[in-house]
C-alpha cells in the first residue's frame, strides 16, 4: 500500500524546517546572532532564502523554532485537561512538560547566553509568550462562561504566560514553575523576613 503524498510531504516539510533551524542555531552559538546572515543559514542548510522565509517570519524566530503551534497547545491545556483538573493545574503541567524539557537540553547554558546578551533576542523572548495573552484568556473565559475580555481571565493569562521569563534564571526551575502556580492558585502572601543581616 503506497503512502499518501500528503503525509511525505508533510514529514519532508518538517525536515527541511528542522534543518534550517539546526543550522541556525549552530551558526549563531558558533559566531554570535548578529555575525550571522540569513543567506549564511540557507547555505548551512542547503536550501534557498526563499525557502528559509517560507518556514520562518525572521531572524529572531530561527532562534525559537519551536514556537509555531504554542499558542493551540495552550489552548489545548485549558479545553483538553483532564477531568476534575483545574484550569491553573492544567496550565501548571502544561508548562512543566513544555518548558521544562527546553531548559535541561545540554546546550542550554550557551542558548540562554546567545539570548541574554542579544538585546533583539531578549525582547522577541520576552513577547514569544505574552502575545498569546488573549487567546489564552479567551480560552479560560469559555471554560468559565464569561466574557472575552473579563479583565479576571485575561489578567490570568498575561500571568501564567509570564511563567517561563520569571523562572528561567533559577538554579530550580521546576520548584520556581511550582511556587509562581502557587502563588497564583493561594494568592499572594508576603514572604517571612530573612534572618541574615542586612549589609551596611
Amino acid at each position: 500500500m503506497t503512502e499518501p503524498s500528503v503525509g511525505r510531504r508533510e514529514r519532508k516539510k518538517a525536515a527541511t524546517r528542522q534543518a534550517i533551524a539546526d543550522a541556525a542555531l549552530r551558526l549563531f552559538l558558533e559566531r554570535g546572532y548578529d555575525q550571522v546572515s540569513i543567506r549564511d543559514i540557507a547555505d548551512a542548510a542547503d536550501v534557498s532564502t526563499t525557502t528559509v522565509f517560507k518556514h520562518f517570519s525572521g531572524k529572531e524566530a530561527l532562534v525559537f523554532d519551536q514556537e509555531q503551534d504554542r499558542e493551540s497547545r495552550l489552548i489545548a491545556a485549558v479545553r483538553q485537561r483532564a477531568a476534575g483538573q483545574s484550569i491553573l493545574d492544567g496550565l501548571r503541567q502544561h508548562v512543566l512538560d513544555s518548558w521544562l524539557p527546553i531548559t535541561a537540553h545540554p546546550r542550554m547554558a550557551e542558548f540562554t547566553h546567545l539570548v541574554d546578551s542579544t538585546p533583539a533576542l531578549r525582547a522577541y523572548a520576552e513577547r514569544m509568550w505574552t502575545r498569546h495573552t488573549d487567546s489564552l484568556g479567551a480560552a479560560i473565559a469559555d471554560e468559565l462562561g464569561v466574557d472575552h475580555d473579563n479583565l479576571a481571565c485575561v489578567t490570568l493569562a498575561r500571568f501564567v504566560l509570564e511563567v517561563p521569563a520569571l523562572a528561567r534564571g533559577r538554579r530550580d526551575r521546576r520548584a520556581a514553575v511550582d511556587a509562581i502556580f502557587d502563588i497564583l492558585t493561594q494568592g499572594w502572601q508576603p514572604p517571612a523576613k530573612s534572618s541574615a543581616p542586612r549589609s551596611s
